[in-house]
């Protein structure tokens, strides 16, 4: 397992685990509708966190198989039409957590909970003292056992109208 930070040269390969982990992993919480909707909307490779090098991906034999990161910046998720470039304040406000996807084929071995390490110490390093994310369904296990706390249940509506599930969760850095 190598992990790096992502560039902008790996834009196909994190597009791709975006959607095969949509495909596969969200099967069981979200109807087609809403993985189709997720497809289009969430499963955009974020060149905003890239160019901020606080983006990650997780190399097996060469190949891109999990990517995720973190922000300083006011967005809090992908699909949501929400914009918010805004410089967050470490003293008052949580880093965000966003765009964690990891291949259905190498799932439930610790890469999505590697890549989140590294967000978490990353933004310690920077001067958060809290992380904030918006859990689809099919990761909010993951985050639960990462020491995540749920805050809300969130009905995303993507660009197409369509109303994901999500919980907005946070924790302690």
């Amino acid at each position: 397992m190598y992990l790096r930070k992502a560039t902008r040269n790996d834009t196909d390969a994190i597009a791709r685990v975006m959607r095969a982990s949509l495909e596969q992993l969200a099967v069981d919480v979200y109807d087609a509708q809403q993985i189709a909707s997720s497809i289009a909307f969430v499963a955009k490779p974020d060149t905003q966190l890239i160019d901020d090098g606080t983006y990650y991906v997780v190399e097996i034999d060469g190949a891109i198989v999990a990517c995720g990161g973190w922000s300083r910046r006011g967005k809090l998720y992908s699909g949501s039409g929400d914009d918010d470039a805004r410089a967050l304040d470490p003293s008052t406000e949580p880093a965000r957590v966003r765009a964690m996807f990891v291949d259905p084929n190498h799932a439930r071995r610790g890469l999505g909970r590697a890549i989140l390490d590294a967000c978490e110490r990353e933004a310690a390093s920077e001067g958060f003292h809290r992380v904030e994310l918006m859990a689809m369904r099919s990761g909010e296990r993951m985050y639960l056992a990462c020491g995540y706390e749920p805050l809300e249940n969130v009905p995303v509506v993507l660009e197409d109208g369509v109303v994901i599930d999500c919980t907005r969760m946070q924790r302690p850095i």
